[in-house]
């Protein structure tokens, strides 16, 4: 029987592709390889959001080639749209045993190797202006996950003057509502008790194609349809938060009280030039918002600081409208230069030094409110979805419905299940918690 590799960089959506090409290799026989030295067939699905990233991926890619010399080695995801040319003269990777696929072609990956077609289905160079349909990648089950992740869109339109993605992943596609519950059917009969809906630019959902639901529509089909599985809504967009949105949310109980949201800066000159369409003054009144009609949801913000051009003064704005807002915890990350965006070409870079001590004062800033949003719900009692793999200390963990992680001590049965427990101190990251009833 012959063994297969996948290794996966980079976002829900490439973990999600993964998990379709894992399942369409396993219903054609193949098992799954514990390293890269014993596999017949190697996938790495890359990453390229930043330097850092496409960096990761050829060392990865290098390491496939040096560690086996006798698999066949798939190189897909974003760095592999990027950087196919250069992914062709890897060191020790003959090109018989080579394949490159485009995000757009990640559907026929496992077809492409199991018949033997080597380098007939290279990226196309550019994503932009191609107009077809989302990818199908259906998913029997996410293996090794208690969540599982359900892609619902791919790609972006907005073409952020920092980001890659709009280039990688082409244009804003969605997979059709009915494919989507359907999608969400076979997790449930899986044995999944959480679905993380996902996609690139989620709120962007069903605006290319010629059906009713959006975003807020396709929510609701899925809580309605499965009122067993708890959702959660990953990373939207602050000017696609709706007061329709936040009302489904606040009112089905099995949509978790949940929302991230990048702010990226909080000074309204740096939003403009990194081509973000809102103001430092909408996005405080879209949380003021959010936080007034669900006061006990989780926050989470991401913020990109060092961008070109931030001055101290513009920092500070982006600490002191951080300091207005009622958040639950900060996703903190230094601006990366990345070739082929358009702030890659800014004069005003600035230094490394100064983006670390600025990630440094948010982060900690992060951990005050993190804190004081964990505290605050002490002695209270929440839903838990137990995972199946323990903490390092042998309790059992899981997130509340307002994604607070809670350890708590108990029996082996309850993994994998939705418990109520009584939140009662924090310890490190985390919350301890006592169980109060089954579900």
């Amino acid at each position: 029987m012959k063994k297969i590799f996948i290794a996966t960089l980079g976002c829900k959506v490439n973990q999600f592709e993964s998990a379709s090409i894992t399942n369409s290799f396993e219903n054609a026989g193949l098992a799954a390889a514990e390293t890269m030295e014993e596999a017949d067939i190697i996938v790495i699905n890359t990453c390229a959001v930043t330097t850092k990233a496409s960096g990761q991926s050829r060392r990865l890619i290098s390491k496939a080639a040096r560690v086996n010399r006798h698999g066949v080695i798939a190189v897909t995801g974003c760095h592999a749209q990027l950087a196919a040319e250069e992914i062709t003269k890897t060191g020790s990777l003959a090109a018989e045993r080579l394949v490159i696929i485009g995000n757009d072609r990640k559907d026929l990956l496992v077809a492409h190797i199991l018949e033997g077609k080597h380098q007939e289905d290279m990226p196309s160079d550019d994503l932009r202006t191609r107009s077809a349909g989302i990818s199908m990648l259906p998913v029997s089950r996410f293996a090794g996950r208690t969540r599982a992740y359900l892609r619902i869109q791919d790609g972006c339109n907005s073409f952020c003057s920092y980001c890659i993605v709009p280039y990688t992943r082409g244009q804003s596609r969605s997979l059709p509502a009915d494919e989507v519950l359907e999608q969400a059917g076979k997790y449930a009969a899986a044995g999944h008790h959480e679905i993380v809906v996902t996609g690139i630019h989620v709120g962007q959902y069903g605006r290319d194609l010629n059906q009713t639901d959006d975003i807020v529509a396709i929510m609701e089909r899925l809580c309605t349809a499965l009122p067993e599985i708890r959702f959660r809504l990953s990373s939207i967009e602050p000017l696609e938060i709706s007061s329709p949105l936040l009302s489904l949310m606040k009112n089905l109980d099995n949509f978790m009280p949940h929302l991230h949201i990048p702010l990226q800066s909080g000074d309204s000159h740096i939003l403009a030039r990194m081509n973000r369409r809102y103001t430092s003054d909408q996005f405080l009144a879209i949380v003021q918002k959010c936080r007034a009609e669900l006061p006990e949801a989780a926050i989470g913000i991401d913020v990109l600081v060092g961008f070109p051009g931030e001055s101290p003064e513009h920092f500070n704005n982006t600490r002191e409208l951080l300091e207005r807002i009622d958040f639950s915890y900060l996703h903190v990350f230094p601006y990366s230069k990345r070739p082929g965006t358009k702030a890659a070409g800014f004069a005003d870079q600035v230094c490394k030094k100064v983006k670390a001590e600025r990630v440094e004062a948010l982060r900690f800033l992060s951990e005050k409110n993190r804190l004081a949003f964990y505290t605050e719900h002490i002695g209270t009692t929440r839903t838990v979805l137990l995972e199946n793999e323990r903490d390092r200390s042998g309790l059992l963990k899981g997130f509340t419905d307002n994604y607070i992680p809670v350890l708590i001590d108990g029996a082996d049965t309850l993994k994998n299940r939705i418990v109520r427990v009584e939140l009662d101190f924090v310890t490190g990251d985390s919350v301890q918690a006592n169980l109060f009833d089954k579900q």
